[in-house]
């Protein structure tokens, strides 16, 4: 990448205002307008399909032809309002949602989780920063600029919603399910980041879908395996948790995703996750706060909501409290007919069903499936990759990087004398090594994998008393980098020595394992890079080199050494 026409292009973004004006009527001010679209395929519903337009089934492009023929026939016979796709490739992803779309009587709402664009769940494609490495970002117009290109991309490949942002609040640095998936600790540091991205999703004609309401920031359980609960009161959920969904209702919102988590101040129902919950969803989302946008449930086949409510209830209920779109039944068939069966049990009416599926319909002509065409399968992956694409990528990890402590020993730095480039957690050479070794007239690289031998520590402890000055790298090379590195406990003995040479501490990983590596304080430069990338580590070879000025400020508070924003 050009370093001069990435600075030329990160300059330009500071010049604008940060207003982010929409360019189009928001969706939620045409919720409940008359449509004539909408009225007249309402009309030609049955009750059934009318019920079946607000679930939306899993969809793949890596499970073979037996699977993706098995979603067609469930699209032909159920007729479901949408689907979510998940892993794959982007080019036959595209193929096959022009099939799915072809075969459905009313046009399909395709979604998929895009936190960090199409590469969370497509090959091929790239990955923007997770939004706690956002959340170190000083220029939120860069966060807005990557809003718009994600909605760029997943119109390219005929999707409509993005279930993004992530507006959790990580206030528990244990949190196994958000972490390194929200923006930080601070809400309003979140609510502005999520924001600015959310707008960008918008103002290009994508839908959103904030998430997890009301926050699962603070939680300790994985909703994925079991019923988390926040037993917190009100007035700390109104002043915390709710905090960035209220403000971002108020700049018009256009989804809000549910969680599965027992908050008993909000419903004292045994059991029941917020997600079946009417006092939460109708009362507090749609009522207290004022929501009129689409509200999707997470994932109905987490244990989180089954565990408690079985064969198709978790379904019914969902609806019932307030949901517009249910997303992933174990049974969708099922959750149609139990649906049904419960208009004639008067536990839900059709005035408050119709009124969801003319929501939905609503957004499906918001988003012009009145008149939309198949979109190109040619040279998909190429407009995917596009190089303005692939610039805004590293001027994100350009304005990412974050000098924790003092830059000292970055400015101290002499080329020429004798140097250790030390990468730990990687089998073979790291791309920051291999970028900053050339800078340095004398200069040996060494690695150690995360579960190196005692002997090869006290080699390499041996080795290093003959430089100058060291420089460590540290890499989670897990697809998700977790609060914890799975380091060995020798490993991250070795961290804390090299903690007292003439070291700098370079970390590609979440900024929480700072706190699980004693004596890492001793450090005199740290740079926090955040997680695993190419870009990130280039940006970082810039900041030692003196290319790049570090901007970036810690969205978290780790502990008493480094806290919510730390940085140079």
């Amino acid at each position: 990448m050009n370093y001069l026409k990435r600075t030329l292009f990160l300059a330009c973004l500071l010049i604008p205002c940060l207003s982010f004006a929409q360019n189009r009527q928001p969706f939620v001010e045409t919720v409940g307008l008359k449509n004539k679209w909408v009225d007249a395929i309402f009309k030609k519903m049955s009750r059934r399909e009318r019920i079946a337009q607000l679930f939306m089934v899993r969809a793949h492009t890596n499970k073979g032809q037996a699977f993706e023929d098995s979603i067609a026939k469930v699209i032909q016979k159920q007729r479901v309002g949408g689907l979510v796709f998940f892993q794959g490739g982007a080019g036959r992803q595209a193929a096959l949602i022009n099939r799915y779309q072809s075969l459905s009587k009313t046009p399909l709402l395709i979604a998929m989780d895009g936190e960090w664009g199409l590469g969370m769940r497509l090959d091929s494609t790239i990955s923007y920063p997770y939004q706690m490495t956002l959340g170190a970002i000083q220029n939120n117009q860069l966060i807005y600029e990557m809003g718009k290109q994600i909605a760029s991309d997943f119109k390219r490949l005929g999707m409509h919603v993005n279930f993004a942002p992530d507006v959790d609040i990580n206030n528990n640095p244990k949190n196994p399910v958000i972490g390194f998936r929200s923006f930080g600790d601070d809400k309003y540091n979140v609510t502005v980041k999520a924001g600015a991205y959310m707008k960008g999703l918008q103002d290009e004609g994508i839908l959103v879908s904030l998430k997890h309401f009301p926050g699962h920031g603070d939680t300790d359980v994985d909703s994925h395996l079991d019923l988390p609960q926040l037993l917190f009161d009100r007035k700390r959920l109104d002043s915390l948790e709710l905090y960035p969904f209220r403000e971002l209702i108020k700049q018009n919102a256009s989804g809000i995703m549910t969680a599965h988590i027992h908050i008993p101040a909000m419903d004292t129902t045994a059991h029941l996750p917020v997600t079946l919950s009417k006092p939460a969803i109708t009362g507090v989302l749609k009522g207290e706060l004022g929501f009129k946008g689409l509200v999707f449930s997470d994932a109905m086949e987490m244990n989180g909501v089954v565990k408690f409510f079985h064969d198709g209830e978790a379904d019914v209920r969902a609806i019932i409290a307030g949901n517009d779109l249910v997303e992933l039944s174990q049974n969708t068939k099922r959750a149609i007919k139990l649906v049904r069966k419960a208009t004639r049990h008067n536990r839900i009416t059709w005035d408050q069903i119709n009124a969801s599926v003319k929501k939905v319909l609503a957004a499906k002509y918001w988003l012009g499936l009145d008149h939309s065409k198949p979109v190109s399968t040619e040279n998909v992956v190429e407009d995917l990759n596009d190089s303005d694409a692939w610039m805004l990528n590293q001027c994100l990890a350009d304005a990412a990087v974050t000098v924790l402590k003092s830059d000292s020993l970055i400015k101290a730095l002499d080329f020429k004398k004798s140097t250790a480039i030390v990468s730990l957690g990687v089998v073979s050479s790291s791309m920051f090594q291999a970028a900053l070794k050339p800078k340095f007239a004398n200069v040996e690289t060494f690695i150690l994998p995360k579960d190196a031998s005692a002997v090869d520590i006290a080699s390499l402890k041996s080795q290093l008393k003959d430089f100058k000055q060291i420089v460590v790298s540290i890499h989670d090379m897990r697809r998700r980098p977790w609060s914890t590195l799975d380091y060995s406990s020798d490993l991250k003995l070795l961290i804390a020595d090299l903690a007292k040479m003439n070291s700098i501490l370079c970390v590609f990983a979440n900024p929480y394992t700072l706190a699980g590596l004693p004596g890492v304080e001793q450090f005199k430069t740290i740079l926090m890079s955040y997680q695993r990338s190419d870009e990130l580590e280039k940006a970082s070879v810039q900041v030692i080199t003196g290319q790049l000025k570090a901007s970036g400020k810690l969205p978290v508070t780790i502990n008493s050494f480094f806290k919510y924003g730390d940085g140079m």
